[in-house]
């Protein structure tokens, strides 16, 4: 067998966080022999996750990331997940270097199941308002699909992955099949009656949430058991309790004998065979050698998730396309979008003092988006969604050790109630937020870097300023009292929901990409991370990619049957 022959595929999945990971379980349930690129080492499940079962006294700095160490992560050590019990799942800043021509938080995780394994877990479906979105104001393109193109394989997704859900009845949140939800605490009740009562086209509800609070058969299968509500989440979860590729959809891959994992292998561009007028391949450089290798596949799936997908494709430069792969219209590392995080809004309730909170959940409150779904009410576009978290704790526990927070928490001296709340906020895509490769300087691999020019603009600023606004007056009018609004000064990036520059759409002249993600110049790739995002919405994005991903392949396995791949 020759080298090509060996490095010879039926697909190629570049990336194993969640749209990866769907990419490799659909593919090769399909019977398709599917190579999975990763450019990290693996994370097998369980046995991988080093500090899932520690005590907080097993951390040799108390939870702190010691100095020397923090300075290697000056990028990831600015979001909230970065810990001493999760800073192996983080990358290093040399790992990958990058230009910030604005400043911007590439927070990227280079191991096998990516990010999956920390995210926050929030599935909403989209609805027909976030799809049609861009159509009515007029800032990016029309979305190619609608609500019921996608709803079908919301319902195929969401049963796989276990997601735990009120059917609430929403409009701007469409319900899915739901595993049963968990609650909320007395003060966030008390807050949503109250919200509803003043103002009735504002809802308060459990977030839904990709947590097994039951496991059926489904889940059962490929090893994955009801979640214990430790929310540790981020650690890696030994009981498969969160949804993740390590846990769910590479199991299932790996159970149909189709699949092969590579690691180490950073995506360098894909190969496009002027001859054949197709990509016939992937060149990958080996992550410990430095030395490049091709792959060959008649089918290609990017999944290396916003950034990198947008990074490779750039780099991916032919005759055809001097310009990047499929690129002809110049759209390709254009409109970027992100979600801000910025806003957040403290109380504390004097009510309800003969309750507490016991035990966790892996999940919060919710507030959907209230703000211009039907018609343009503020002197801003688009909206926030919100989450929600109310609850007593020990009074000046914080502040203690040893036998002086024993007795603390033995006395059980309850204090306030304390609430949060924080924002979502749906950033617009423009035509000048970009990331382009430099012409000069490489990272390490030899692989151009990435120049990023993405920022808040004053779109963003009028958002804030009305979420503080309308939580303020909800907060009084529930009798919370001690209001505090706080610009979190989060940078894009820094949330994990960046979107866009292979957007889809209708006209192949402002978009990359069809209905089904597939390419519109190069139709034998498909691109299903969240770089293919024409707007970014106020839900979180994670089960729209999951959804997208599964009709994507279907839609590429009918064509390759057609033989039109």
């Amino acid at each position: 067998m020759s080298l090509k022959d060996k490095n010879t595929f039926d697909a190629i999945v570049i990336g194993s966080g969640i749209s990866g990971g769907w990419s490799a379980k659909e593919l090769t349930e399909k019977g398709l022999k599917t190579l999975l690129l990763d450019r990290g080492r693996d994370v097998k499940h369980v046995s991988d996750y080093p500090t899932a079962m520690h005590n907080p006294w097993d951390f040799p700095h108390g939870g702190q990331v010691p100095l020397e160490v923090k300075n290697e992560y000056k990028i990831a050590s600015k979001n909230f997940i970065f810990t001493e019990a999760t800073s192996h799942f983080l990358t290093k800043d040399e790992e990958q270097a990058y230009i910030q021509e604005k400043p911007y938080d590439w927070i990227r995780a280079y191991h096998v199941g990516g990010r999956s394994l920390l995210w926050g877990r929030h599935t909403q479906r989209w609805s027909d308002f976030d799809f049609t979105g861009p159509a009515r104001d007029g800032f990016a393109v029309d979305w190619p699909i609608r609500y019921q193109d996608i709803a079908p394989w919301y319902s195929y997704v969401e049963k796989f992955v276990g997601i735990s859900g009120n059917k609430d009845g929403l409009e701007t949140l469409p319900d899915g099949d739901f595993i049963k939800p968990y609650d909320l605490s007395c003060v966030e009740k008390h807050f949503g009656q109250v919200v509803k009562n003043k103002y009735p086209d504002r809802h308060v509800i459990i977030a839904r949430t990709a947590n097994l609070s039951q496991a059926d058969k489904i889940h059962l299968s490929v090893g994955r058991s009801q979640c214990q509500n430790r929310t540790l989440c981020e650690r890696g979860c030994p009981y498969g309790g969160y949804f993740s590729s390590n846990s769910a959809t590479l199991p299932a891959a790996y159970k149909t004998g189709n699949l092969t994992l590579k690691t180490h292998a950073i995506a360098h561009s894909i190969i496009f065979d002027e001859h054949k007028n197709k990509a016939i391949g992937v060149r990958v450089v080996n992550a410990l050698t430095h030395e490049m290798e091709e792959f060959f596949a008649s089918i290609i799936f990017v999944n290396a998730s916003p950034l990198a997908t947008n990074l490779i494709l750039l780099n991916s430069i032919s005759s055809r396309f001097p310009n990047g792969l499929g690129n002809d219209s110049g759209i390709l590392g254009t409109h970027m979008a992100f979600h801000s995080y910025r806003g957040r809004i403290t109380a504390e309730y004097d009510g309800d003092l003969d309750y507490k909170t016991a035990g966790k959940r892996p999940t919060s409150g919710y507030i959907p988006r209230f703000r211009n779904v039907y018609q343009q009410e503020t002197d801003f576009l688009r909206g926030y969604a919100s989450n929600l978290s109310a609850s007593r704790i020990v009074e000046n526990a914080h502040d203690l050790v040893g036998e002086s927070l024993k007795q603390s928490l033995l006395t059980q001296k309850l204090g306030n109630w304390h609430i949060n709340v924080g924002m979502m906020g749906e950033t617009i895509p423009k035509a000048h937020s970009t990331v382009h490769l430099d012409k000069q300087f490489k990272d390490k691999y030899g692989i151009p870097q990435l120049r990023v020019s993405v920022a808040y603009d004053d779109n963003d600023e009028k958002m804030l300023k009305d979420f503080h606004e309308q939580f303020t007056d909800m907060y009084e009018a529930a009798g919370f009292k001690n209001i505090q609004p706080i610009d979190t000064k989060r940078l894009p990036g820094n949330e994990n929901h960046e979107m866009g520059g292979v957007r889809m759409g209708k006209d192949p002249k402002t978009s990359m990409l069809n209905a089904f993600n597939q390419m519109h110049h190069c139709k034998n790739v498909f691109v299903t991370d969240g770089s293919c995002m024409t707007s970014t919405s106020t839900q979180n994005p994670s089960l729209t990619y999951m959804a997208l991903t599964a009709r994507a392949v279907d839609y590429a396995i009918r064509e390759k049957k057609r033989q039109n791949l």
